[in-house]
């Protein structure tokens, strides 16, 4: 799997206002292949997310290396829409510190 989406656990919710939708909406019609990653309603139980991220708020989407993207939702559409997703991250640590380099 080449990303894995992390949203909300209500995944039937698909209204265009929706934050997590909004995101999905966009990888579905870019034909990205992923997988979703339900996470915790309650901010407080995303533990997962705090670790990764460093914040408590969904979506945000993680790859195959690790390394994980959090923006808000109109900004992560935005870049799935321009085809830009794949850029412009890196790597990630524990509590969201940057990892090492990969090996060349």
């Amino acid at each position: 799997m080449a990303v894995k989406l992390h949203r909300c656990s209500n995944t039937w919710l698909k209204i265009s206002g929706h934050p997590c939708w909004r995101v999905q909406k966009e990888l579905d019609a870019a034909g990205v292949d992923y997988e979703i990653a339900k996470e915790p309603l309650m901010r407080g139980k995303r533990t997962l997310t705090k670790e990764k991220t460093g914040q408590d708020k969904l979506p945000w989407i993680e790859f195959e290396d690790g390394s994980v993207v959090r923006e808000e939702s109109s900004a992560l559409a935005e870049r799935i829409k321009s085809g830009h997703l794949f850029e412009g991250r890196e790597p990630k640590g524990a509590a969201g510190t940057a990892a090492p380099p990969p090996p060349a």
